[in-house]
């Protein structure tokens, strides 16, 4: 395969800022490098949550590309 396309949802912390899963999406991201991809593409959506422990939510879309 050429390119491999991956989405990781990132959690904002419900007390204080940024997100509480970063080494999450660099996981995913050394995982390819390792496989012999690089991150081509990446893309956010956002969106919020009302539940009981709130917080936002970011939807990040990767295209890695297979390198030669």
């Amino acid at each position: 395969m050429k390119y491999v396309v991956l989405q990781v949802t990132l959690k904002e912390k419900f007390v204080g800022t940024g997100s509480g899963n970063l080494t999450e999406l660099e996981k995913v991201i050394n995982d390819q490098a390792a496989k012999g991809y690089r991150l081509h593409t990446i893309s956010t959506t956002n969106s919020s949550s009302k539940g009981l422990l709130g917080g936002d939510r970011i939807q990040a879309t990767m295209v890695f590309e297979k390198i030669n």
